[in-house]
């Protein structure tokens, strides 16, 4: 939960407290897709998302609000196209779920020698041909990385410098995948809970 705020009713003598979202952004400040974290904050500001709190400089935003995720989702992906005129791709996920998510991760990596990420997935269908196109959970998908199965994210280990040329890399280049996934490295979504 993130901030309280007193109730706007009337009658009401309650505290009304707003559930903590996380909405991750895909492809932002890479491939041309650029802005500033202070831009992205007015422009979600705008869009009736006051107090909105960037994390890093790649499209990690925490925001407090209890509209339905894919409420949130739409609002910020039409203001996102219309103050920067890209086709914005966004996941939304409550903290609790990323807590959860974060705590999941299955695999014991090594960071001096891989990358652990997190593979958000907003549509399921998406997310099982995900899974079969990378061969599915737990097997590995060549001798240099990883991947498995969690509720709502594909879990992947791949090895330092290889992040883009891997298997599983490509498959989640492909454009079926572009609107409905975004990866964050596990330490991202560490920070994305502090």
């Amino acid at each position: 939960m993130l901030c309280c705020a007193p109730c706007t009713t009337a009658s009401c003598d309650s505290v009304l407290i707003m559930r903590t979202q996380v909405v991750l952004l895909r492809g932002v400040n890479v491939q041309g897709t650029t802005m500033t974290m202070a831009d992205l904050r007015a422009t979600l500001d705008a869009a009736g998302f006051p107090g909105a709190r960037t994390v890093l400089a790649s499209g990690n935003v925490i925001l407090a609000d209890d509209r339905p995720g894919e409420q949130i989702r739409e609002l910020v992906e039409v203001a996102l196209r219309d103050r920067f005129g890209y086709d914005a791709w966004v996941q939304v996920v409550e903290q609790d779920e990323l807590a959860r998510i974060a705590a999941d991760y299955p695999f014991d990596t090594d960071e001096s020698t891989h990358h652990p990420y997190v593979v958000f997935c907003r549509d399921a269908g998406a997310l099982a041909a995900l899974q079969e196109t990378v061969h599915g959970p737990p097997e590995r998908a060549d001798d240099v990385e990883r991947v498995a199965a969690g509720e709502r994210v594909l879990y992947w280990e791949t090895p330092k410098g290889r992040s883009l040329d891997t298997p599983i890399a490509k498959v989640l280049a492909r454009k079926r995948f572009k609107a409905d996934t975004t990866t964050r490295n596990l330490r991202t979504v560490r920070k994305l809970l502090n």
